[in-house]
């Protein structure tokens, strides 16, 4: 019996939300930008690991994965259904780094490959090792066919990649998988992402705590999630001293009852020699109940039918809100990043009204060029007086860059995004005051006084084809022409004799059409300097990929994803997906 009868339509509705799901981007420490990061690498797990591969293949093998907290017997308990040590079990905390994947000979094809957890590598162990008792005399099962496919536990470790440990045994049913997984409280963060994400990828979840922990925050955190998300669920009490069995299976299914878990199975195993050092095996008896229900998952079609469908449909049934959430944090950071835009904008635009007003006041002749000027001819050259204002220029500039700068900070410091003008993003680009690195200081002046030099040239140039064109005997060099056309137009209403020294020189058809020319030249080299910080300013946020678009793929994303549900799954899973819907809506 098939678990799901899935269409093409909700495979390509799905692969299109994995797109959108894989595209969306939080680099802003917005309010819940590090949740949707979670969120979002949960979906992409449970996508890729799960809800994928369940839909394409359905009559594949289920997979329970065991999990639970440090110390739960996740390792022991799963050796003694298996019946011989597959898995190592101890005292020493973390004991399961390597996760372990049991299944029977016959199913050995369906995780060989990637089709589940693809980003983990296969490591096969070799019949002899299990014989020699590298993890446990008196194996038995079919383990002819294997081979070692990766490297030793360790060396994968130590490289960086992430190994899936997969023995075979026909003390399994076939159909039915067992996954020792990481504790999901490990000291060790990759312990505790890969624990997570092992259970993204199980059509069964077995949650196993003991009845020193069972009231602990992690075992209910994880019950409350398997809840959400309408899971397969089984628990499993470990350890339970004989004495008080009853007194803790009653206390412990009393808070299952309070959680909205009550139809939960829930076994409880004893306290027991072999369970105290992790290093035996279990009576058989103890796990009978367990293998049991386990064994009925994979044997009855019907079991197994409503074990793969119910964790599949409610998987889906979790998309829609957990996707809504992401988009509007992705909103929410495409709107940040546009407040954050628009104060860089608005500063160099007030600094570029501000230079162009303190110019046409005459404020660059002034001092040293005022006294250059006035001594021009005589006294002074026009490479001087164009040193001067060269030199005026780009402190003007780089004073408005440096007000520009102050009040982007200002802003910043009051936007969520930069919390008090720190550095605040995940590519490190805004420190300190809230600006990109270096675009400030001595760098800052240089790249100002480099356009400024340029646009002295251009005047240079200017003036010399002009008194070439209109051939009037100027006499005099271009530094001489441009140190009156430069004048006449940064000095303002100091400077009209510039002016007039022009006209009599070059004649007042050509003096005009040089002014002209200077004033646009002098414009667009002003706002060439100006906007070039502006950019320099706002391309760490423009390499932030913060634009709308992730946000309008998830919405229409999970529109497709509505109708193809609707179309794949009638009746209960419908009405499910229908529910989860309508809160979302509302």
């Amino acid at each position: 019996m098939a678990i799901l009868n899935v269409r093409p339509e909700l495979i390509d509705a799905l692969t299109a939300l994995r797109e959108g799901v894989a595209a969306a981007r939080f680099p802003l420490p917005l309010p819940g930008a590090e949740r949707a990061r979670r969120s979002r690498d949960e979906l992409l797990a449970q996508l890729d690991d799960y809800l994928m591969p369940r839909l394409r293949v359905p009559d594949a093998p289920l997979l329970a994965v065991v999990g639970g907290s440090t110390g739960a017997g996740k390792s022991t308990l799963v050796n003694s259904l298996v019946g011989r040590r597959v898995s190592e079990a101890g005292v020493l905390r973390p004991t399961t780094r390597t996760p372990v994947l049991v299944c029977h000979p016959d199913d050995r094809e369906w995780f060989a490959g990637r089709r589940i957890l693809p980003r983990l590598e296969r490591v096969w162990v070799p019949r002899q090792d299990a014989a020699q008792g590298q993890f446990g005399s008196g194996a038995r099962g079919d383990t002819a066919g294997d081979e070692l496919l990766g490297a030793e536990e360790t060396d994968t470790e130590d490289d960086g990649s992430r190994p899936l440990r997969i023995e075979t045994d026909s003390a399994l049913p076939a159909g039915l998988a067992l996954l020792d997984a990481p504790d999901i409280d490990s000291l060790v963060a990759r312990n505790r992402d890969l624990a997570a994400e092992l259970l993204c990828a199980a059509d069964i979840w077995v949650l196993v705590t003991t009845a020193a922990r069972y009231a602990d925050a992690v075992p209910w955190n994880l019950l409350r999630t398997a809840k959400e998300y309408d899971v397969t669920l089984v628990t499993v009490l470990d350890r339970v001293p004989h004495q008080i069995a009853p007194d803790v299976a009653r206390q412990y299914g009393a808070l299952m009852i309070r959680e909205g878990l009550a139809d939960v199975p829930r076994f409880t195993v004893p306290e027991l020699p072999e369970s105290a050092g992790g290093s035996g095996l279990l009576p058989a008896t103890a796990v009978a109940g367990l293998r049991n229900w386990l064994a009925q998952r994979a044997l009855d079609p019907a079991a197994r039918a409503v074990a793969g469908r119910r964790t599949a449909v409610g998987a889906l049934a979790s998309l829609r809100p957990r996707v809504a959430s992401l988009a509007n944090a992705s909103a929410a950071q495409h709107a940040a990043a546009t407040r954050l835009t628009g104060h860089v904008e608005d500063a160099f635009e007030e600094a570029r009204v501000r230079v162009r007003r303190h110019i046409a006041v005459g404020e660059l002749l002034a001092g040293d060029a005022d006294a250059l000027w006035r001594g021009f001819p005589v006294d002074s050259r026009g490479e001087e007086v164009l040193d001067a204002f060269e030199e005026g220029l780009t402190t003007l500039l780089a004073s408005a860059v440096a007000a520009a700068d102050e009040r982007i900070a200002e802003s910043w410091r009051r936007e969520p995004a930069v919390p008090g003008g720190e550095s605040a993003d995940a590519t490190g680009e805004r420190r300190g005051r809230g600006l990109p690195e270096g675009v400030r200081g001595s760098d800052g002046r240089g790249r100002m006084n480099l356009l400024v030099r340029r646009w002295r040239r251009c005047m240079e140039e200017l003036a010399d084809e002009e008194a070439r064109a209109v051939d009037h005997g100027f006499g005099r060099d271009a530094e001489e022409a441009a140190a009156l056309l430069a004048t006449a137009l940064v000095g303002g209403g100091h400077a009209a004799g510039a002016y007039r020294s022009l006209a009599a020189a070059f004649g007042e058809v050509s003096a005009r059409k040089l002014r002209e020319c200077g004033v646009r030249l002098l414009a667009t080299y002003v706002e060439r300097a100006l906007y070039g910080e502006r950019d320099r300013r706002l391309a760490p946020l423009e390499a932030l990929e913060t634009a709308p678009g992730p946000q309008v793929d998830l919405i229409a994303a999970l529109s497709v994803l509505r109708k193809a549900e609707s179309a794949a799954l009638p009746g209960p899973g419908a009405r499910k997906l229908t529910e989860s819907q309508s809160q979302t809506e509302r």
